[in-house]
């Protein structure tokens, strides 16, 4: 089963979208095996997003990340990864379909609410830097077989 990292940004936190953001992903059948509250501190925000280290909108960035707490979770489910990343939306709300988190509740790509892993190798990547494996749960869902089940 694969899995995949989700953080609800600090403008979905100032917001109060946590709730929203978590029952979508919930209510879609994907599994939450991780969370943490937390206030991102500067090293784990520069290690986060290294990848843009060279680009010029890089500390904004980290300004942002660490300017109020954010909610970091880690999803599991049948292709997480795409699943998630459906529905959030594209990165510009102003081009998300209606019905995702961006296009229903963001305006702009500032601040568009989330941040979800891109591929599989990212999805690990990201998991093991905001979560040691002994947060991550295993756990099985009463309902898991309605959702993914076979026939």
């Amino acid at each position: 089963m694969e899995k995949t990292f989700v953080l609800v940004k600090p403008d979905g936190v100032q917001r109060g979208l946590i709730g929203e953001i978590l029952s979508k992903l919930e209510k879609r059948g994907l599994k939450l095996v991780a969370a943490k509250f937390l206030q991102v501190p500067n090293d784990l925000a520069e290690k986060h997003y290294a990848v843009h280290k060279e680009k010029p909108f890089y500390e904004g960035l980290i300004r942002y990340i660490t300017s109020a707490p954010v909610m970091a979770m880690v999803f599991q489910g049948p292709e997480a990864i795409h699943a998630v990343r459906q529905t959030m939306g594209l990165t510009d709300p102003l081009k998300a379909e209606p019905g995702t988190i961006r296009h229903d509740f963001a305006l702009r790509i500032s601040r568009n609410l989330t941040h979800a892993s891109d591929s599989p190798d990212n999805a690990e990547s990201e998991i093991s830097l905001w979560f040691p494996s002994d947060e991550i749960v295993q756990w099985t869902k009463a309902d898991e077989d309605w959702i993914i089940g076979d026939n």
